[in-house]
């Protein structure tokens, strides 16, 4: 049980990696605050796995790109578990497209959620975590971020902007005994790598060096990994889950 008497926030944590992360840490005894977007019924779902496991969870619906919802949220979450020791920035967007076709709103709405959320999130989270003088950031990125993919200018981007984003924020709060670190998921079977139909997924794991896609739970076993004590001593790292697609 390395995350028992941890109170874990995981925005995304409804479905895909975001609900395998929850359940991962919550086996680990960690009580779980589940941020969700908009699927009530995914969320209360997974509560509902969550709690069978024995310990505390709570869902909170937010947008994690409206700064005042973040503050908010937060606030109501600290109240109701007391504190947070773990934060995961998961919660992300996709809207592909060709630069020379891609719509300003499809930027943006892309931006707003996968970089300007996380760090919004990590605003609020590490007051909470200083004053404590412990805690751990972790956030999920993408290989596309240190590679690039074409048609995922908005989606790259933003997910380069996390890295930098992780790097800052391990040098700002190290002295503080906080850690924040990245995982980069290469592709993963959820529901936005089958946005990309079955031919593109078929054509990525033959580029793929262990020849098959990842599973939420290889992304999952990571995040407890760098949620625990056994991690002190790993900050601004970006730990690449992907099959070997990105050496």
């Amino acid at each position: 049980m390395m995350l028992k008497n941890k109170t874990a926030l995981i925005t995304g944590g409804s479905r895909g990696i975001g609900k395998a992360i929850a359940v991962a840490m919550a086996q680990q005894g960690a009580d779980i605050a589940v941020v969700y977007s908009g699927n009530e019924k995914a969320a209360q779902e997974t509560i509902d796995e969550l709690c069978t496991l024995g310990v505390r969870a709570e869902s909170y619906r937010c947008n994690v790109a409206d700064f005042e919802e973040v503050a908010e949220t937060v606030k109501k979450i600290v109240s109701h578990f007391g504190t947070i020791d773990i934060l995961v920035n998961n919660a992300g967007i996709t809207r592909d497209n060709l630069i020379l076709m891609m719509k300003k709103q499809d930027f943006d709405e892309v931006i707003d959620t996968n970089l300007k959320g996380a760090f919004y999130m990590t605003n609020q989270v590490s007051g909470v975590m200083l004053r404590k003088k412990k805690g751990r950031i972790i956030n999920i990125t993408s290989v596309s971020g240190m590679m690039g993919n074409a048609g995922q200018a908005n989606y790259a981007a933003s997910k380069a902007g996390v890295i930098g984003l992780t790097k800052t924020t391990a040098k700002e709060l190290a002295s503080r005994g906080i850690t924040c670190n990245a995982i980069a998921p290469g592709f993963v079977e959820t529901d936005m790598a089958k946005k990309l139909g079955e031919e593109k997924l078929a054509e990525a794991k033959k580029v793929i060096p262990l020849g098959r896609l990842g599973q939420p739970e290889d992304i999952a076993n990571a995040a407890v990994f760098l949620a625990a004590d056994s991690a002190s001593y790993i900050t601004g790292v970006v730990l690449k889950v992907d099959g070997g697609l990105y050496i």
